[in-house]
């Protein structure tokens, strides 16, 4: 088995973390009537569980792609530049919400909601560290360049 196969199989460990954490979302909804503290632990959990799911997605193989959709995507010069533009902002906005809210909260549970946001960008960060790999392995214009460029 090669690194690249053994971290293949390790990103599909993001299922059981991303079930958990899909678990504690159904959980804010239920626990309503058990108060604030409670919301926020539940809230704490998914984001803390989605970010570690996000992150071992991100260790799957970058030169396959999921479907026919994301292929799309990623061949397109433009389809491909917006989306790293999305998941830079999905990934930095919550680390720089999270910091600032780790700072700033007088209450525990804001606390640890502020360091689960920080947890979901770092996920994401790893996410768009493969979604730039994808982009630079199917972008259709620059596999033309090469052709061009390649002696026969």
């Amino acid at each position: 088995m090669t690194s690249r196969q053994f971290f293949q199989y390790l990103s599909y460990l993001q299922y059981p973390f991303m079930a958990v954490a899909l678990y504690y979302a159904l959980q804010c909804l239920l626990v309503g009537s058990q108060g604030r503290s409670a919301i926020l632990d539940a809230l704490n959990y998914t984001l803390l569980f989605a970010g570690i799911g996000i992150g071992l997605s991100s260790l799957q193989d970058p030169t396959k792609t999921q479907n026919k959709l994301s292929r799309r995507i990623w061949e397109s010069p433009t389809k491909g530049k917006w989306m790293l533009v999305l998941f830079a902002i999905e990934a930095f906005v919550p680390i720089i919400l999270g910091l600032y809210g780790a700072f700033r909260a007088t209450d525990t549970a804001l606390n640890q909601l502020s360091l689960g946001m920080v947890a979901l960008g770092l996920g994401m960060i790893g996410l768009l560290k493969t979604a730039i790999e994808m982009r630079e392995n199917f972008r259709t214009d620059r596999q033309a360049a090469q052709a061009e460029v390649a002696p026969s």
